[in-house]
């Protein structure tokens, strides 16, 4: 992503000596959003976050990309590396980075990290083989199940779950990595019995193998699970509407985390002020862009999930809408 900015400051150098070439041009910055796997949420998400940037590039000057990655942890770490400008990332992810905890206590506190905004709610969304009968997690024990590769929040969150069940990841006749672009096409072919996998709804990752091979969601409730909700502040109970997928007409009860957009305080105010502003004053066209988006209300996205102290430039914005003091 480094040489991406150099070449691309090459090219513009060059542009420059062109007679007639506008001045809007030659200032252009290159922003990229690390989001997750491709047919999950986080990535049609930055997408339509970059269409509502770049239609104003000629006059911002901001041109955005979106970035297929790892996920919540891989996105936190290359925004500390400065690999990218922006990232998607879990509140749980978040909440840890921030504070040096879990995953990030080795190497201490994302201090730099920054919150931008909140996204759409992430239920912790479990599904199974129709011929598994599972019918409760504790099915799963020596069964072959995906648990998240590693670099993504669902990973991290499945990781914090074993824990507090008294689990380990032995306890899984197989524990697999695979991605979420692969593990839909895995349940269907019989190579795993079920997977975890926080993401927002309706989502294509989840409705291919409910149509294809009648795959069953699964709640995720019980003792372990309340006492996360009870001591952790990023989790919250959360319910996927039965009828949303097929064969699966009843509700599912589950918890989970919310998807939040999140930068660095090495990126300048003002290019974290015009994505900010961009989204929110075309809120209800950002909104129609992903079924997962449609219910988004900015009083809740400038405060749900977000641990990490707020952008200086999202503050700006959110304080010239008088929605901050």
């Amino acid at each position: 992503m480094k040489l991406r900015n150099l070449i691309c400051a090459a090219a513009f150098a060059g542009i420059a000596s062109v007679p007639g070439v506008a001045t809007a041009q030659q200032q252009q910055r290159f922003i990229t959003i690390g989001t997750g796997g491709v047919t999950g949420v986080y990535y049609p998400a930055g997408g339509a976050i970059c269409r509502i940037v770049n239609r104003d590039r000629a006059k911002t000057g901001l041109r955005c990309s979106v970035e297929s990655t790892g996920g919540s942890v891989a996105n936190v770490n290359l925004l500390k590396s400065g690999e990218l400008e922006f990232g998607v990332a879990q509140s749980d992810v978040q909440f840890l980075a921030s504070k040096g905890q879990g995953g990030f206590q080795k190497d201490g506190a994302v201090t730099d990290l920054r919150a931008v905004f909140a996204l759409h709610p992430e239920p912790f969304t479990v599904l199974a083989r129709k011929e598994s009968n599972i019918s409760k997690f504790e099915d799963f024990k020596g069964k072959r199940f995906n648990v998240g590769n590693p670099g993504s929040g669902t990973r991290s969150s499945m990781e914090e779950l074993v824990g507090a069940m008294g689990w380990k990841m032995a306890d899984f006749s197989l524990a697999s990595e695979l991605r979420p672009d692969e593990h839909g096409s895995a349940l269907c072919d019989g190579k795993i019995d079920g997977f975890f996998y926080g993401v927002g709804h309706p989502s294509a990752n989840i409705q291919d193998p409910t149509t294809i091979c009648g795959a069953k969601l699964v709640s995720l409730t019980g003792a372990a699970v309340d006492k996360l909700v009870k001591e952790k502040p990023y989790y919250a109970v959360a319910t996927i509407p039965g009828g949303m997928y097929p064969n699966n007409p009843n509700a599912t009860t589950t918890f989970g985390v919310q998807a939040t957009v999140v930068s660095s305080a090495k990126v300048p105010a003002d290019v974290v002020y015009t994505v900010t502003k961009a989204v929110f004053e075309n809120l209800d066209e950002f909104k129609k862009l992903h079924p997962a988006l449609a219910n988004l209300k900015p009083e809740d996205m400038i405060k749900n999930g977000l641990s990490a102290p707020l952008h200086d430039g999202a503050v700006r914005y959110y304080k010239e809408k008088g929605w901050m003091k």
